[in-house]
């Protein structure tokens, strides 16, 4: 009866050692909470944004999960975007954040709680929309999604892209939407939107 118990108070232990040291640092310069208004007042095409990273589901062996919300701020309670990310190393040093919304996301808003009650069958893939990683150097990560791959109907673009770089103190995002023809309908056209951690 003993080594059972042992046995099962380790079994989180062994699940998070199955995760590389990589895939795990990754998780770590994600999380936490950023702000782009150094960004917006040196340049006011920037908006002020607030971008929140939160593990979930830690428990969990399959993959690394993570809730994400990002709002104007001083809207922090009415976010523009909220998903959950689920990042995998497919292969040895390439890593995926896979991208993931919620059904009626506004009762999640600030209810970590909550996001970790539900499970990730209720979830929907925004499929062809993973931002694919890879570690360059020992302190940086960057990774890109697919050219076309992601579909997008926002402000009537055809599909999206997005550009990553991440350190351990910020979050590079470039997010843009593109018609059927190629011209960019939505986005950023200076370059990418800068989230310092706070």
């Amino acid at each position: 009866m003993k080594k059972l118990l042992f046995l099962f108070l380790l079994l989180p232990i062994i699940g998070n050692a199955q995760f590389s040291k990589d895939l795990k640092k990754l998780s770590r310069m994600m999380k936490g909470s950023y702000s782009s208004n150094e960004q917006h007042l040196a340049d006011s095409a920037f908006f002020d944004i607030r971008l929140k990273i939160v593990p979930i589901w830690t428990q969990r062996t399959d993959a690394i999960w993570l809730y994400v919300e990002q709002a104007v701020a001083g809207k922090e309670d009415r976010p523009y975007r909220q998903r959950v990310y689920r990042l995998t190393e497919p292969q040895t040093g390439r890593f995926e954040s896979a991208v993931y919304t919620l059904n009626g996301p506004s009762r999640f808003v600030g209810n970590i709680a909550l996001v970790n009650k539900i499970t990730p069958d209720s979830l929907q893939l925004r499929d062809g929309c993973a931002v694919l990683l890879q570690k360059v150097g020992k302190k940086k990560f960057e990774g890109k999604t697919g050219d076309t791959s992601c579909p997008s109907d926002m402000r009537n673009a055809a599909f999206a892209t997005s550009i990553v770089t991440l350190t351990s103190n910020t979050l590079e995002s470039w997010d843009r939407g593109y018609n059927r023809e190629g011209q960019q309908v939505w986005g950023s056209e200076k370059g990418a939107y800068i989230f310092r951690k706070k």
